[in-house]
């Protein structure tokens, strides 16, 4: 019966974490459904007859990170923001359109130049991009803060769970042979918790793919209808990719080059 010692606190430990994914899968989930500080009138109605900006789009897609890097992106492209391979940007236009143009300018300085890598973070960490977050969720299409920390943290368990669970079979099935049970029926009762946890992390992983941190239920519908409409090939639906998919979307090698330098900077 020792194999029993091993088999409940995988049973505990799978259920536990299952459920906790699960509640917080539901809570993230009631964004769409009324609960970003929503009315009673617009419940379920969240992001219907709307247009995302090319801003909106980054951030649900990607984050604050990505709307500075579809910043980044845009004034290069205007000619406005030079992005050398070397991950130096340079000023052109000093003059900013918009709030988060203003953020890029006034993260590079005075100076007119910077290393791209802490312009990206202190236009991520901006102003402008919190005011962003707050208006997607208390429109319904951005989970809020809370939600986004909880669903991963239990995605986080639930991996951590399987591991734990494979190994306390592993443990149970290695050690002194059953008198009472034949291994394979030891095998099957272990495998119940496993194939439990890794079900709930395929859930959770359809339920928010694919933008699993940033978007809700709605959010990922007007991200959907955008990334569909990208693939025409002008100014703006290049942007679109950019916001949608990232700087892997860029067409240009050297301005490519230039994002792929700032990740192995300091």
């Amino acid at each position: 019966m020792l194999w029993l010692l091993f088999l409940l606190p995988a049973w505990v430990l799978a259920g536990t974490v299952c459920t906790r994914l699960c509640l917080s899968a539901a809570r993230a989930t009631a964004v769409d459904t009324g609960g970003a500080n929503t009315s009673a009138a617009d419940t379920g109605t969240a992001g219907r007859d709307r247009t995302l900006t090319l801003y909106e789009a980054a951030f649900l897609a990607g984050g604050p990170t990505r709307v500075a890097d579809l910043t980044l992106v845009s004034m290069a492209r205007q000619g406005r923001l030079l992005l050398a391979h070397t991950g130096w940007a340079t000023v052109v236009d000093p003059h900013a359109r918009d709030d988060m143009e203003l953020s890029v300018l006034g993260a590079i300085g005075p100076q007119g130049q910077s290393r791209i890598a802490p312009v990206r973070s202190a236009a991520a960490a901006a102003d402008a991009v919190g005011h962003l977050a707050d208006r997607l969720v208390r429109a319904g299409l951005a989970a809020p803060d809370g939600d986004r920390a909880s669903v991963a943290a239990c995605v986080r368990q639930a991996r951590a769970a399987a591991v734990a669970v494979a190994v306390t079979a592993a443990a149970a099935l290695l050690g002194p042979a059953p008198t009472d049970v034949p291994r394979t029926l030891v095998a099957l009762w272990f495998a119940l918790p496993l194939v439990l946890t890794l079900g709930c992390l395929a859930m959770a992983r359809a339920e928010v793919h694919p933008y699993p941190h940033w978007a809700s239920p709605a959010g990922q519908r007007l991200l959907g209808a955008l990334a569909r409409q990208s693939d025409r090939g002008d100014e703006r639906d290049m942007l679109a990719a950019v916001a949608v998919r990232g700087i892997r979307a860029i067409g240009e090698p050297e301005l490519r080059a230039a994002f792929a330098h700032r990740e192995h900077t300091p």
